[in-house]
């Protein structure tokens, strides 16, 4: 039941922040300049009776709460009307393009920790030593790396002077996907790492120092075991605290690379609908951008909360 407690607690924050980004959307887009009416016209010859039809549709006519009212009753349906580049449902037109997003973002997310433990781990092991350092200012250059840079590198050396993977798309089926989608996953996975190797190594340098691990040690306890069991097990509770931060990142950054590999995900549908000007679909994305942020920060939470005893009790309590 406690735990139970805990989740709901967490899923009404949810809604109260869900609430405010809505709200904030909502409001930045309609103080943004130009008039809507302006860019639904935009192809379109302008008449009295067409100016008061999409007047009258839009309720663009009403008060600004009012107008949010109605938008946000739509929301809580997932209905957020159609769309102006397309005219079709900005809903399906999400549903659509939001399992190549997240696809990538798992993906994307499996090499940052298979990179980032294993080298941060190799880095506190190896602490004060020329590898050690080497490995630490790579992530430096790999945190100071934009996602778009790494990606065209990445797709200039292997996909057009080496010809190994795909220059575009996302590909067909789950194996084609993944052929697909690794020089993408790569390419947002760069920064990512690096941020990971950074706080692995902080965390195993810390549970180094503690005492339960020298007297490991000096109970003759192998190595490895000392690093598994004790080590590892440890530093791994913090980390779970940035996975939530880093596929928020992931997100935000597959704007850039669906762009720079032609991929049909959330991000370059963001990109078509901030360059024409496409509100409702710019609205709609925001909101499931924001559902799925949130989603990751529970499910973190919820690993937080079974990793660490300690927190566990103190939250439930």
């Amino acid at each position: 039941m406690a735990i139970v407690r805990f989740i709901v607690r967490r899923l009404l924050a949810m809604l109260v922040l869900l609430f405010v980004i809505s709200f904030l959307v909502f409001s930045l887009l309609y103080l943004a300049p130009g008039s809507a009416i302006d860019v639904l016209l935009k192809n379109v010859p302008r008449n009295p009776e067409t100016v008061a039809a999409l007047t009258a549709k839009y309720h663009l006519d009403e008060p600004f709460i009012t107008q949010y009212w109605i938008w946000l009753q739509g929301a809580l349906r997932l209905d957020f009307g159609e769309s102006i580049q397309t005219t079709l449902p900005v809903t399906g037109e999400i549903l659509a393009r939001l399992p190549v997003t997240v696809f990538l973002a798992i993906y994307a997310f499996a090499i940052e920790m298979a990179i980032g433990l294993g080298v941060g781990v190799l880095a506190a092991l190896r602490q004060r030593s020329v590898a050690d350092r080497g490995l630490v200012a790579l992530t430096v250059v790999g945190l100071s790396t934009p996602a778009f840079v790494s990606g065209v590198f990445l797709l200039y050396v292997f996909s057009v002077a080496l010809g190994w993977f795909p220059a575009f798309g996302a590909g067909e089926g789950f194996l084609d996907r993944l052929w697909h989608l690794t020089l993408p996953a790569f390419s947002l996975a760069i920064v990512g790492s690096a941020f990971v190797v950074k706080h692995v190594r902080a965390a195993v340098l810390a549970v180094l120092d503690q005492d339960y691990v020298t007297f490991a040690r000096a109970r003759g306890i192998s190595r490895s075991k000392v690093l598994f069991q004790y080590v590892l097990r440890n530093a791994m509770i913090p980390i779970l605290g940035v996975s939530a931060m880093v596929l928020a990142f992931l997100l935000i950054g597959a704007v850039f690379i669906e762009v720079t590999f032609s991929i049909n995900g959330m991000g370059s549908l963001v990109v078509k609908a901030a360059n024409s000007q496409d509100l409702p679909m710019i609205q709609g994305v925001a909101i499931f951008i924001a559902l799925i942020v949130m989603g990751f920060n529970l499910l973190a939470d919820l690993a937080y909360l079974a990793a660490d005893p300690r927190v566990r009790n103190r939250t439930l309590a």
